[in-house]
């Protein structure tokens, strides 16, 4: 799934091409894209025809474009493989076509929705009072976000009895971290994956945040993170901050701060890349 910097350059796109559009015609071509809104394609598109779009917006990994006029939000996962694109109307088709929202006017243009594996999908929720569809109204605020809470993370990372990249992965209390942007954190940081969260002060919970910020917007600067041509923005081209990543990925290859050998790790059903001399491991794990 995409993390915060690929989310965001996205999330940038939709506000520059869609924002403020009325949706004139949605064609729902594949009955996986909407199987998160129970109601069913048809649904689906009858309410959202007629309907201005709203700016779009990102809390962490989650993004959604509001209805200016209704209540209600359309929900974007992206999942493995799914990507938003703006096209030119008279564009082929994407093999992967899942859904077309046309517009109301003539920029000519259109919203896709592709998805190779079908793992993504679009659905429409109430909002809260804060914005927010109902269905991620638990996720915590995000790095970026000027609202987050650090005190309040440090509070919620000593109490949950944790290790520190399950808690960065832990999406309610804090989101937007996944498991590249959690591995290239903890190099910066010079923490092992396994530091148990009750060992943590707040100057070092404080620097951990800011690595975090920092390796994030450092990929938002070069478009996201892309190994394949699976996720792009929403003209689809792929980012490029896979050419700078400092730990993910590069198993056996030279620390670029000590010249150790790097080291991958089964973890979680993922891989985990740290350096041993570096990161050393605590002596007890909690």
């Amino acid at each position: 799934m995409p993390e915060l910097p690929e989310v965001e350059v996205v999330r940038r796109g939709l506000e520059r091409w869609v924002t403020g559009r009325v949706v004139d015609e949605v064609e729902v071509l594949h009955p996986r894209a909407v199987r998160r809104h129970l109601a069913g394609g048809p649904d689906f598109a009858a309410r959202l025809e007629g309907h201005r779009l709203g700016l779009a917006r990102r809390r962490g990994k989650y993004l959604w474009l509001p209805l200016a006029d209704a209540p209600n939000a359309i929900l974007a996962h992206l999942g493995m493989s799914g990507q938003l694109l703006v096209q030119p109307q008279d564009a082929p088709d994407e093999k992967h076509l899942r859904i077309r929202v046309r517009f109301d006017d003539d920029q000519g243009t259109e919203l896709r929705f592709v998805d190779q594996r079908t793992f993504g999908g679009l659905s429409l929720h109430d909002v809260t009072p804060d914005g927010l569809p109902d269905v991620i109204a638990h996720i915590a605020r995000d790095p970026l976000d000027p609202a987050f809470d650090e005190d309040a993370f440090h509070q919620g990372l000593r109490r949950s009895r944790s290790t520190i990249k399950r808690a960065l992965l832990n999406q309610s209390l804090i989101s937007g971290v996944g498991n590249i942007y959690a591995d290239e954190a903890l190099w910066r940081a010079k923490l092992h994956y396994e530091r148990p969260t009750a060992t943590f002060t707040r100057p070092r919970t404080a620097e951990l945040v800011g690595h975090v910020r920092d390796v994030m917007n450092a990929a938002l600067a070069v478009g996201g993170t892309s190994f394949d041509s699976l996720y792009v923005n929403v003209n689809g081209e792929s980012g490029y901050f896979e050419r700078s990543l400092d730990a993910y990925g590069r198993e056996d290859e030279p620390c670029r701060r000590c010249g150790t050998p790097m080291r991958r790790r089964p973890w979680m059903n993922r891989s985990s890349y740290f350096c041993p001399r570096c990161q050393r491991p605590p002596r007890t794990v909690g």
